[in-house]
């Protein structure tokens, strides 16, 4: 299958306006209507599937003419029962321990590293060099190291999303 930037792909690639890990921009940026899935996870290293389906239920990707929706389709499909699972988030909130062991730390990092730059971006100029740290991570290890320091400019309340991504 050969994706294709949306329009709202071109615009979040000019305004950052959706963070993308350094992976899924590269990706991303190699999806031109010429290359297929498949080379593009063999060009850009180290990215997944999950995360190009990602960018595809975001909108930011969809298939080119002519060629067929076969990954966008079953993406998109489990995204309606998500919001009947959100109606209970509370009574799951005290099993959640046990999630840790069903997410990778790879997982954990894709689901917190936005949190983090979206946190440490609306600092400002003040947290410029915090935001720049936050871009520069790599691992899911380097983003728990910089979490102290997230806390602290931000506060806890605020650090509370970016907590739970890394540690649910």
């Amino acid at each position: 299958m050969i994706l294709v930037k949306t329009d709202a792909g071109q615009q979040v690639l000019k305004d950052r306006s959706v963070p993308l890990s350094p992976r899924q921009r590269t990706a991303f940026i190699l999806f031109d209507g010429k290359r297929s899935v498949d080379e593009v996870l063999a060009a850009a290293a180290g990215i997944a599937r999950e995360e190009i389906d990602q960018m595809v239920e975001l909108g930011l990707l969809g298939p080119a003419p002519g060629s067929k929706p076969a990954v966008a389709v079953p993406a998109k499909a489990p995204q309606a029962p998500a919001p009947a699972a959100s109606k209970a988030p509370a009574a799951p909130k005290p099993a959640e321990p046990a999630q840790p062991s069903s997410r990778s730390r790879q997982q954990r990092y894709k689901d917190a590293y936005p949190i983090a730059t979206q946190l440490t971006g609306a600092l400002g100029l003040m947290g410029f060099r915090l935001n720049l740290q936050v871009e520069g991570t790599t691992s899911y290890e380097d983003l728990v190291a910089l979490a102290p320091k997230i806390r602290a400019a931000v506060g806890a309340e605020k650090a509370a999303a970016l907590d739970r991504a890394l540690n649910d």
